[in-house]
C-alpha cells in the first residue's frame, strides 16, 4: 500500500464532523480494531473546506481516544498520511493521522452539523 504525506496547512479549516468512534475489524463480534502497539483505533470524521471549494468529508483513523473533541469543532490533524488500497474492483483512498486535538477558542457548531 503506497502511502502519501498530507500537508494539512493546505486543506484550509478542519471541523470534526462525527466525535470519534471506536472503529470495529468484525462486525460479527464487534471485536474493536487495534494498532500493532494493542491500542484501539478510533475514526474521526472530520470536513476539509478549502477556500471558496465545497466541503468534502474525510473519516481519519487514529491510534488511542481523541480527547476532547466535540462534533462542530475546529481540529488539528498532525501526521495525515493518505493511503490508496483497492480490493477486487474496489478501491479508494484511506487517511491515518498520529493525533487529532482540539484547536482551542473555537466554539462547536451550535447546531449538530452545521456549516464549516
Amino acid at each position: 500500500m503506497q502511502s502519501i504525506p498530507v500537508d494539512t496547512a493546505r486543506l484550509g479549516v478542519l471541523r470534526c464532523a462525527i466525535a470519534p468512534e471506536v472503529k470495529i475489524s468484525n462486525s460479527e463480534t464487534q471485536e474493536v480494531k487495534k494498532d500493532r502497539d494493542g491500542n484501539p483505533v478510533y475514526t474521526v470524521a472530520v470536513t476539509v473546506r478549502q477556500d471558496r471549494r465545497r466541503i468534502s468529508v474525510i473519516e481519519i483513523a487514529v491510534s488511542g481516544e481523541p480527547k476532547g473533541i466535540d462534533e462542530g469543532q475546529i481540529v488539528k490533524v498532525t501526521g495525515l498520511v493518505a493511503f490508496m488500497w483497492s480490493m477486487g474492483d474496489r478501491h479508494g483512498v484511506s487517511f491515518r493521522a498520529d493525533a487529532i486535538t482540539p484547536v482551542h477558542g473555537t466554539p462547536a457548531a451550535q447546531v449538530k452539523g452545521g456549516g464549516a
